[in-house]
């Protein structure tokens, strides 16, 4: 009789499951779970490996740190994977022919649209009676002394047409005006502002955005641009899109100055030789000249271009983490997905951003036995436990897979984790087909911080496994879907009006965005479906007989992101076209989708399933 212990190393979470083995018999003790210490596959991995030990002994009601107990560690082979984002068009530009301020305060003053020429406030007594003017408030100007001076310049005849401040007393002052104004508050870079200059300032009204400003061919009605400039214009409307308020000053002495990175072209090697694609033809072209190259043995990125830093990034790194030489470094598989990345143009006075089109990519570094062997030479040596790597996890997790009540072979499983999608297909011999492919949980995390502009990767991950709702009172809350729901207590006062994150029935976390429950369920469920369904069908046509995914009849899926609340009913729907029917797996009868490859561990001990 042994005791062995099945661990699965994943990209998030490393898993355990805890057998008794007699002979051909295998009685399952307990499992757990922690999340993964470091990268994937590298001794970083030691901790995490640990504590998931100790809970799995724990479990199994013994002394936590008693690991005497056990006497065999069996190791998955872990395939790292490492995401980033590869630009279409890397461009800064700095905006000195039109200077702009967009940053869109929640609270602006009066409504409308105003033309004319920048003035300082100090000045405005100054000026002659007819003159259209656009009056620069600094943040030293008490609320009341501004609008007493503007109304009365006003009535001596001056033509004042808006207002920019640095104060957030849009609304105090637009309320003490003899006649409305549009005004744009909350400018911090007031001194920055250029005087004398022509200028335009629009505020829409509440529930709406503006248009003018973020349209280039009204832009250049108003300021008379030539089609050249109109063309150098763009990045400016761009940047404004979706605010309620902005300003546009033309300063003609300038120029509009670009620095470009290419985003450069992807090399595939496989054993038909050498294939490009350039980045900038999008997901698309890129994942069709895949499709054609397999067996890939690597992949490279343009030297001196955005994707060819990426790959070399990515080389670096994990040469650093397992100790070989970037030479023995190799890239088995990537991802690409089209994405809106958000990118800040420089000139603006308010931190604004312009969206530009973008390709997601994650990449995946083909398995070493190498830095494998070094994770558990690590762990033998730490726990003092004899410690084998027991094979590659699609071939794992089918075994897992099929103690699923109500499984039998032929099945193909799909194991969805956050880093990789590895699907197999085992006939009625017990032979196993299987693939490993980069992106997964992750990348989703990458999609969806990019469309979003979010930095936080805690929110992304969040925002993935929540669904939505937007609270409408201190009662009730109307959900992603429409319907109502209404609370017996009221809600928190910070949550009113908020788009919010159901993370339980009485758990609502507000997100702290402004953009509309629609905006972020569409981001969300654009990057699920363009990541794990694109990776489930193309995962499946390398397994299935024949390449046909028709041939296959069921699909069994497991792993952390299985346990998702819509990507099953996704990846269900995708399939569903083929003919072929997928679920939900329940490894063990007991652990739901989880636990597959860990559960394989143990069960492919002494060469048995």
């Amino acid at each position: 009789m042994a005791i062995v212990a099945g661990i699965d190393i994943g990209n998030s979470t490393t898993e355990v499951a805890l057998a008794e083995v007699s002979g051909d018999g295998k009685t399952f003790l307990a499992s757990a779970l922690h999340p993964t210490t470091g990268l994937k596959g590298t001794v970083q991995n030691l901790r995490g490996i640990r504590l998931a030990l100790e809970k799995a002994i724990e479990a199994a009601a013994w002394d936590r740190g008693d690991f005497g107990r056990v006497d065999l560690i069996r190791l998955n082979e872990a395939a790292p994977v490492i995401g980033d984002v590869a630009m279409e068009t890397v461009t800064e530009t700095v905006i000195t022919e039109s200077t702009m301020i967009g940053h869109n305060p929640s609270t602006p003053g009066g409504l409308g649209i105003g033309v004319g020429v920048t003035v300082a406030y100090d000045d405005l007594r100054n000026r002659a009676s007819g003159e259209s003017v656009v009056v620069v408030i600094p943040g030293s100007v008490d609320f009341e002394a501004a609008s007493e001076t503007v109304n009365e310049v006003v009535d001596k005849g001056l033509d004042v047409k808006a207002l920019i401040c640095q104060n957030d007393d849009g609304v105090l002052i637009s309320n003490r005006l003899s006649r409305p104004l549009p005004i744009v508050d909350e400018v911090s870079a007031i001194d920055k502002i250029p005087l004398g200059m022509d200028s335009c300032v629009e505020v829409a009204g509440p529930g709406r955005v503006i248009e003018v400003l973020a349209n280039p061919y009204d832009v250049a009605t108003i300021f008379g641009l030539s089609p050249e400039e109109t063309k150098q214009i763009v990045p400016v409307t761009r940047a404004l899109v979706g605010n309620r308020s902005a300003v546009v000053i033309r300063t003609p002495m300038g120029e509009v100055k670009e620095r470009s990175i290419p985003a450069g072209e992807i090399s595939i090697d496989s054993p038909n030789g050498r294939k490009n694609v350039d980045v900038e033809a999008g997901a698309e072209a890129i994942m069709s000249l895949l499709s054609v190259c397999h067996p890939i043995t690597d992949i490279f990125g343009q030297p001196g271009s955005n994707v060819g830093g990426m790959m070399e990034r990515v080389r670096t790194t994990m040469a650093k983490l397992t100790g070989l030489s970037i030479a023995e470094i190799h890239i088995q598989d990537l991802l690409a997905v089209d994405t809106m990345v958000p990118q800040k143009v420089v000139g603006g006075l308010a931190g604004e951003f312009s969206q530009e089109n973008g390709v997601a990519l994650a990449v995946m570094v083909k398995t070493a036995k190498l830095p494998m062997q070094a994770v558990a030479e690590a762990v033998s040596e730490d726990i003092g436990i004899k410690v084998e790597i027991g094979g590659v996890e699609a071939d794992m997790a089918i075994r897992g897979a099929l103690t699923t009540p109500g499984t039998d072979r032929p099945i193909a499983i799909l194991d969805l984790g956050a880093g990789s999608s590895d699907a197999s297909f085992m006939k009625y011999d017990g032979s196993v087909e299987l693939i490993h492919l980069a992106g997964a949980g992750n990348m989703v995390n990458t999609v969806i911080c990019s469309e979003l502009g979010i930095e936080d990767p805690e929110l992304a991950e969040s925002i993935k496994r929540y669904p939505l709702c937007k609270v409408e009172s201190a009662y009730h809350v109307r959900q992603e879907d429409g319907t109502v729901r209404f609370f017996d207590r009221p809600l928190a006062p910070d949550l009113f009006g908020r788009v919010a994150l159901a993370i339980s029935d009485e758990i609502l976390q507000p997100i702290p965005l402004r953009v509309s429950m629609e905006k972020v369920r569409m981001a969300r469920r654009k990057a699920k479906k363009e990541v794990f369904v694109i990776n489930a069908l193309r995962a499946l046509e390398h397994v299935a007989p024949a390449g046909n995914v028709r041939m296959i009849d069921h699909v069994v899926l497991v792993g952390g992101s299985a346990k998702d609340f819509e990507i099953p009913t996704m990846i269900t729907d995708a399939l569903a076209r083929y003919g072929v029917v997928s679920g939900r797996g329940n490894v063990r009868g007991s652990e739901g989708p989880r636990n597959a490859v860990a559960t394989g561990l143990v069960l492919s001990y002494g060469g048995t399933s």
